[in-house]
């Protein structure tokens, strides 16, 4: 008796009856830069097809997109330097953009699930993830301290989901005590927990207009060749409360997701970054390759990596590919 595998592929119906891994519009968050003001679209350059939006537009989007079936967006602020400092001061302003923007989508689409990114490059003056001493370093406690107020700003706003993506030491404890302590206990924390020093970034800071001022980030974003070290993060973030854990980037990093699958319980989260976005673009834009298709064989091999759900700027191309 001869084994013949092509047996399961000879028809779509059949293939489709053993598919072993399946993308659903459920399977996403997408994420969107938000500008203030109203009627505001500015498009970004290193990223087609992707723009920064004032409220106004990203509400419309996320009506389609719901009604599409994608339970969640994630929201990053595009501020002017007059709203950035030393000390990330509007961070902390409860009449800020994210805010503002989250009190507004939670107000028009109740059952959309609206996450905050709880990071202060957007806000600081130097395009670090935290306060910076007068040698150039940035300061753990004191960046947590912040962060763990923010989360507080968020979560009175509405925000279903806040998301730490600095990579501080003890901050997902911090952010979940605090908002025990003002009686948030509903609001969930999805933790950037391996978030690695890549050079896949270029493109969203160029989108919220962060670059570094000076320095890098490996200080505190992790070892691009480390994964033990990953799966230690993960631990230490389950015991210190998060309620599920992310990997970022995705596509380079498929085998953290998988070992970080393997290793805890917790719902896992892989981030498609701008760069893995972009580069698809360009060679679109050459004639390489089709985007729509080589988007939803990226955002396949992640969920089959064993991600549960997925961040991505492709999530309107890969909705037109489901089901095709």
């Amino acid at each position: 008796m001869h084994k013949r595998p092509r047996r399961n592929r000879k028809t779509p119906a059949i293939r489709s009856l053993v598919e072993e891994t399946i993308l659903r519009p459920a399977d996403f968050v997408a994420p969107f830069f938000v500008l203030p003001g109203n009627n505001q679209r500015v498009p970004i350059t290193s990223m087609p097809g992707v723009e920064r939006l004032s409220i106004d537009h990203i509400l419309k989007q996320a009506e389609a997109l719901h009604a599409a079936g994608v339970p969640a967006i994630g929201i990053f602020p595009v501020l002017g330097s007059e709203n950035k400092d030393l000390h990330a001061s509007a961070a902390l302003h409860e009449d800020g953009l994210i805010p503002q923007s989250v009190a507004i989508l939670k107000r028009e689409i109740p059952s959309l699930c609206v996450i905050t990114d709880l990071a202060l490059d957007p806000f600081t003056s130097h395009g670090h993830d935290g306060i910076v001493n007068d040698k150039g370093e940035v300061l753990n406690d004191a960046t947590v301290e912040i962060l763990a107020k923010m989360a507080v700003v968020h979560a009175q706003a509405g925000a279903d989901l806040v998301a730490p993506s600095d990579m501080m030491d003890g901050r997902v404890k911090a952010i979940r005590s605090m908002l025990d302590e003002n009686r948030h206990h509903d609001v969930g924390i999805l933790s950037y927990t391996a978030k690695y020093a890549s050079s896949l970034y270029s493109p969203f800071r160029d989108a919220l207009g962060s670059q570094l001022k000076f320095g890098d980030k490996k200080t505190y974003q992790m070892n691009p060749a480390n994964i033990r070290e990953a799966l230690l993060e993960a631990t230490l973030d389950e015991e210190e409360g998060a309620d599920m854990l992310m990997v970022k980037p995705a596509l380079f990093y498929l085998d953290v997701i998988s070992q970080m699958r393997a290793h805890s319980k917790l719902p896992i989260c892989a981030y498609h970054v701008s760069g893995e976005y972009a580069m698809v673009m360009a060679a679109d834009e050459k004639g390489y390759c089709d985007a729509n298709k080589v988007f939803y064989e990226a955002l396949l091999s992640i969920k089959r990596a064993g991600a549960d759900f997925i961040f991505s700027y492709a999530v309107p191309k890969v909705l037109k590919m489901i089901g095709s």
